[in-house]
């Protein structure tokens, strides 16, 4: 049962409604590790099918789903692979609940998530219930942080073509020549429409024929052929979804999901819905998740940078007019896309222009600047069906490639770059074999300051000539506060003014002071209040009489702070000539549920004499 021409039985095509939550359960507590020992799947019964292992919401996790002919209690048993012995399932497992509904086949779906897995290790599964088990089938992780690579394939839409087995068959070929091609490959990636009609099971069955997804973590993307039946949700366990985001209907599959997989968080959305919601959601989970990754990749199905007939579709256009700002102020960095049956890489686009007007065409390596991305349209993984070129010289298209044969993209993160390599899983050709290069770009990030340091930043008026003069004593006019750290029940950040000289050579020594008084801290739209600045002023090169003001404290737990005006240094009447120099130790308390950012103040300086 662990070839890829595996058959299931014939479903049946009731159809209704059902609302499906996970259960989650952590794992780890009873099992020690091992390598792969065990063969990839065990004779087993046959009412357990449309198996899939879903990616989680990070390494350690894994989803699970299936379907079961009858309404009964079933769980997934998680296993090390290195307890198998003769073939037996291990003893010693840990059993997860699944949850679950009638689904719109007159089936029941089941869902599970094990949590706690190890990294480097090899796990047997099964799914089922007590002398009613599935085939057994492995997995493995690999390490949780550090370089990895995917693997995306554009549509499937198994049936397309009018020949479900030739659709089938070749998606299965391109599984196969894209996994033997990378063997540590991390994540099978969908652009959507893995069928041609979204409640039909018998198309379904022939997307899942391969053993491969439920080897290999899979990430499902909605396309608008899966969108008009709840089957889509029904067979896809899909992490930290919000089916409010994007409309969802009583019939239809919605919602919105996302994740973190090593330094990367990954964000995939419903584009079948064109409301506001997918902004506010997308927003809402990079200010909360976003911090944690170094690379953001968002995946939606209707490519608006396609070189195909649907560019210049109604609902294209105006997924092009309002996606693509939303996006560059997000910090997306990769956008992965389908439905147009053809290969394109874009420019780099910022809010929705070409970035960079000198980067030529098909460049292998691509340097984005603040709020510049990049966009792939995957071709077809299957063959079911190809779109032509239009060959309008659309502005965007860096490449675009169509040979009417399979392709799949390999898509490589480290640290420092994301490399998208797209090859050929079908020859055309002699000169153009399987796995040869359609197209290959690295990309990497200008240079830019840490997004997580706060930043003050003095602006000093003019010295006017004469007796008295003070200015900054140095060349580095921005004060770097730093990266605020967890303190309690605030952030806190230290640090010190650049120091002031201040040289008084009139003859009568009239008194004299500087003071200063901080604006609110800001970050694009997003502000708190100045008076969480506090300040110990000092005098760090005695001269003149010169006596620091006095200790004023963060108005974090009460008071103006540096909000309003307060003395840094003064000299009394009658002072002796000289020259003084003047700093301050600062005190920076915000808290807790202020939005991270790169915050700025302006500092502004005032002398009284």
């Amino acid at each position: 049962m662990s070839s890829d021409d595996t058959r299931r039985a014939a479903k049946p095509g009731h159809r209704t409604t059902t609302r499906l939550a996970a259960a989650a359960v952590c794992f780890g507590v009873m099992l020690g590790g091992g390598a792969l020992a065990a063969p990839a799947a065990f004779a087993a019964s046959a009412n357990q099918t449309d198996i899939v292992l879903g990616v989680g919401s990070n390494e350690s996790q894994r989803n699970f789903s299936w379907y079961s002919a009858a309404d009964v209690a079933q769980v997934v048993q998680v296993g090390y692979a290195s307890d198998v012995v003769g073939g037996a399932f291990p003893q010693v497992v840990k059993s997860i609940p699944a949850t679950g509904g009638l689904t719109t086949s007159n089936e029941y779906n089941r869902f599970a998530t094990v949590t706690g897995l190890k990294e480097n290790t090899s796990y047997v599964y099964r799914v089922g219930t007590e002398g009613d088990w599935s085939a057994t089938y492995t997995f493995r992780t690999q390490k949780f942080s550090g370089d990895f690579n995917f693997l995306f394939f554009g549509d499937p839409q198994i049936g397309s073509s009018g020949n479900v087995p030739n659709d089938s068959a070749g998606w299965v070929d391109t599984l196969n020549v894209a996994t033997s091609a990378y063997p540590n490959a991390e994540l099978l990636f969908s652009a959507g429409d893995q069928v041609e009609t979204a409640n039909n099971e018998t198309q379904y069955e022939a997307f899942l024929q391969s053993d491969k997804l439920r080897q290999i973590p899979f990430v499902a993307t909605n396309g608008n052929h899966d969108v008009g039946s709840k089957a889509y949700e029904q067979h896809f366990n899909t992490p930290n979804v919000d089916r409010t985001a994007g409309a969802n209907t009583g019939s239809g599959s919605g919602g919105d999901y996302w994740f973190i997989y090593k330094d990367t968080l990954f964000l995939d959305i419903n584009s079948n819905s064109r409301d506001a919601s997918h902004i506010a959601w997308m927003q809402k989970v990079v200010a909360e998740q976003g911090a944690k990754a170094k690379w953001k990749v968002l995946a939606f199905h209707h490519s608006i940078y396609s070189p195909g007939p649907h560019a210049t579709d109604s609902d294209v256009l105006d997924r092009r007019n309002v996606l693509p700002t939303a996006i560059s102020d997000l910090g997306i960095d990769l956008v992965l896309q389908g439905h147009d049956h053809s290969y394109a890489r874009s420019y780099l686009i910022h809010n929705g222009e070409k970035a960079n007007a000198d980067e030529q065409a098909g460049a292998d390596q691509v340097v984005a600047g603040p709020g510049g991305v990049l966009y792939v349209t995957a071709n077809s993984a299957s063959g079911s069906k190809y779109y032509d070129l239009q060959n309008k010289g659309f502005w965007w298209l860096s490449v675009q490639n169509q040979e009417k044969v399979r392709n799949y993209s390999a898509i490589g993160i480290t640290s420092s770059a994301i490399t998208v390599k797209t090859l050929r899983s079908q020859a055309n050709g002699t000169d153009k074999p399987v796995n040869s290069i359609v197209d290959q770009v690295t990309l990497t990030r200008e240079a830019k300051p840490d997004t997580d340091s706060q930043q003050l930043q003095v602006t000093v008026p003019q010295a006017a000539p004469g007796e008295f003069v003070w200015n900054v004593d140095g060349t580095n006019g921005l004060v770097n506060l730093g990266q605020a750290v967890e303190a309690g029940d605030h952030y806190a950040a230290v640090g010190s003014i650049n120091p002031i000289r201040v040289t008084d050579t009139r003859t009568a020594g009239p008194q004299w002071s500087l003071s200063a008084q901080v604006s609110d801290f800001t970050s694009g739209a997003k502000s708190f209040s100045g008076k969480y600045l506090g300040w110990t002023p000092s005098v760090t090169e005695a001269g003149g009489d010169a006596k620091a003001g006095d200790r004023v404290q963060s108005g974090f737990t009460g008071g103006d702070g540096l909000s309003k005006s307060s003395a840094l240094g003064s000299a009394a009447a009658g002072h002796a000539k000289g020259s003084a120099k003047l700093g301050a130790a600062l005190d920076l308390n915000i808290p807790v549920d202020v939005t991270d950012g790169t915050y700025q103040a302006t500092l502004t300086l005032t002398a009284l004499s």
